[in-house]
């Protein structure tokens, strides 16, 4: 069985487990990072979250650059920095700086979505008409980092001439026109929104214009995976998983008791977990392989981003090794 036919590469949440600390998160995202390295990923990204006590990632270049440091040669990047909540000045800025310690491993995806829930919009002293101006913040922000800005008289240093290579993340029409129109990368979100998939990418693809940065479009799509050594613990990540999400996603604010969450799960929470799950593979790591190839082929994507969804740590971590072992078998039989 030969390697899988197109890149894979990993969304790492940086998850808190229970019973962890942040420091243990960041200590796992290196842990990660090292052995994907080796394994063969194309890369990881991490996304921007705030006010979410389960997700350690909102700092997002300063978690770059930690794991960069402690790395050689994987790509590593946002996915994505949350642009309307920053100016672009600072993010080419930030990410010029990561691009010039770390040559040709940074990359910037870019999304306009808040990563929060409305009370810490406001504490991020974002406006509400702040997602307007994204496609024109893209814009500045790719003049900082190329040779010519578009605000006369100001330049991002460092930054300016590093062509940091900026992608577009989505889970609607709206980024896939903006990065056609744009002639950038486009990474969907299916891996929690899975609806629009299929048709934003016709869309990205039908109305791509060429570009500086990229000649003919490139897709990459979001899978989620939980891969066990056998089924039934497979089944139960899944499971551990299910109620996990509902818990983020339902009980923010409030201590749900196993009960609650038993009896949202029989109904329509239930129904909606499982919807955000819809591109995702569970089982052993032939199963999810199989799950991976049949995704690739309905997408036609250039590159899938994989997100384990298993909440315990060491699944967490079996996840990306069995994908690896099973996808990407010629890179690892060279690390042993």
């Amino acid at each position: 069985m030969g390697s899988f036919d197109v890149p894979l590469s990993i969304l790492d949440l940086a998850l808190i487990g229970r019973g962890e600390s942040v420091a243990d998160s960041f200590a796992a995202s290196v842990e990660l990072a090292q052995r994907a390295e080796r394994w063969g990923f194309q890369r990881i990204w991490y996304a921007e979250h705030h006010n979410m006590p389960t997700i350690a990632s909102s700092a997002t270049s300063v978690l770059i650059g930690h794991v960069a440091s402690q790395t050689e040669s994987i790509r590593l990047g946002s996915g994505g920095v949350m642009l309307p909540n920053h100016s672009p000045l600072v993010i080419a800025e930030q990410f010029g700086t990561l691009a010039t310690l770390y040559p040709g491993r940074i990359d910037l995806g870019l999304g306009r979505a808040p990563g929060t829930d409305p009370v810490t919009t406001q504490a991020l002293r974002r406006t509400a008409s702040a997602a307007d101006t994204f496609p024109n913040d893209v814009l500045e922000l790719q003049g900082y980092l190329g040779e010519t800005s578009r605000v006369p008289r100001v330049s991002a240093n460092p930054g300016k001439g590093t062509h940091v290579p900026l992608y577009i993340l989505g889970s609607s029409l709206y980024g896939a026109q903006l990065a056609a129109a744009l002639g950038l990368p486009y990474a969907f979100a299916s891996h929690f929104a899975p609806d629009a998939l299929h048709q934003a990418i016709t869309v990205y693809r039908q109305r791509f214009e060429p570009s500086e940065q990229l000649a003919a479009p490139y897709v990459i799509a979001g899978a989620g995976i939980i891969a066990a050594d056998t089924e039934e613990e497979a089944e139960r990540q899944r499971e551990l998983s299910r109620r996990a999400r509902f818990r983020s996603l339902f009980g923010r604010g409030r201590n749900l008791t196993d009960a609650e969450v038993d009896e949202h799960l029989a109904g329509a929470g239930g129904m909606q977990v499982d919807h955000m799950m819809t591109y995702a593979g569970v089982g052993t790591g032939a199963q999810v392989r199989d799950f991976l190839a049949r995704f690739r082929e309905q997408t036609a994507a250039d590159e899938l981003i994989l997100v384990s969804n298993a909440v315990e740590r060491q699944a967490w971590m079996r996840s990306f090794e069995l994908v690896a072992e099973h996808c990407l078998p010629d890179r690892v039989a060279a690390t042993r």
